[in-house]
């Protein structure tokens, strides 16, 4: 009789178990905080713009996305972070356009953004600036030109860092037009932005928050975006592609990811999510204030158009001769 209560005890302790494990498991997702690792340093457009999205998609998760800052080698400590985590939701990557472009100029950046990765929504894209010094005698691009082209030495043009998109930029107006350009880089915007003011370098390709405050306050002078349609924070100026310039869409873009595997319902939610945030007046306000256009995707055309930037980066660095 003992022996008999004591198995009754141990199978009943055990479907109580089981039943406790069911109904965990079954709790829809999430059950906890969500890390949301910024490949860059506190401050940047891609932590501000990591920040926005990690407060907003708190409040529809009802759990905490917590910023986790894992700068370093062009984004990639963070990536290789990200792609390493467990693929359960909980961690999540604040992926870029540099990161689109190490895909090609990094031999080995320790992460491969279309294998280790599920691309989960496309936040936001920022475009491009370009802005002279104003002793420069040029008022668009074609003056811009014509001054390199009559200068024996050419001209200089900075950017934050070699393989980013400011300098890539400044590769496709080279390629473009055949001017003598050459590239000064920097360890980061700021020292850049500040040699062009002092007139240092001649131009520069540039995030619009980082560089439309110059351009305001008359430090510099602005010539054309980089997007496919004038800026709403800058409509006086035109496009490279109204200046001349087919095909000359380019920027910085923002977007989350999910180490690869992470399971489908999961992303699912979180697609959802993001593209609900980002419908709401606030979220767009909040972008649109850090002069970046608010996008939004679902997890399908946001892998399309990372296949589609590691290509055009891809083409863009071979033309250009960078070596990895």
């Amino acid at each position: 009789m003992k022996s008999f209560a004591m198995t009754l005890f141990y199978w009943l302790a055990t479907a109580s178990l089981l039943t406790a494990t069911a109904v965990t498991s079954a709790q829809p997702y999430p059950t906890k905080p969500v890390r949301l690792i910024v490949p860059f340093p506190p401050g940047g457009v891609t932590d501000i713009v990591g920040r926005i999205i990690a407060q907003n998609l708190a409040l529809r998760l009802g759990q905490s996305v917590v910023v986790d800052n894992r700068s370093g080698a062009a984004g990639a400590i963070g990536a290789q972070a990200a792609a390493r985590a467990t693929p359960d939701g909980y961690t999540l990557l604040m992926g870029t356009a540099t990161h689109a472009i190490n895909a090609t100029l990094m031999s080995d950046p320790g992460y491969d953004l279309l294998k280790d990765f599920s691309p989960v929504s496309l936040i936001a894209s920022v475009p491009l600036l370009l802005a002279v010094h104003p002793s420069v005698p040029a008022t668009n691009i074609q003056e811009l030109i014509a001054f390199a082209k009559s200068q024996q030495a050419g001209l200089n043009y900075a950017s934050g860092s070699s393989g980013s998109a400011s300098h890539l930029a400044g590769e496709m107006l080279k390629i473009a037009t055949k001017a003598d350009l050459t590239h000064i880089p920097y360890k980061g915007g700021g020292p850049a932005l500040q040699d062009l003011i002092s007139g240092q370098v001649t131009f520069m390709f540039e995030n619009m928050p980082s560089i439309l405050p110059q351009v305001r306050s008359g430090r510099l002078r602005g010539l054309a975006v980089t997007g496919a349609k004038r800026s709403d924070a800058a409509p006086d100026l035109p496009t490279m592609i109204e200046a001349g310039f087919p095909n000359f869409e380019i920027g910085s873009w923002y977007g989350v990811f999910a180490p690869a595997k992470t399971p489908s319902a999961v992303l699912a939610t979180l697609s959802t999510e993001i593209l609900n945030a980002l419908g709401t007046t606030e979220m767009q306000s909040e972008l649109r204030a850090q002069g970046a256009d608010p996008k939004g995707t679902s997890s399908a055309a946001f892998a399309d158009f990372v296949q589609a930037e590691v290509k055009k980066w891809g083409d863009v660095i071979k033309t250009s001769g960078l070596k990895p």
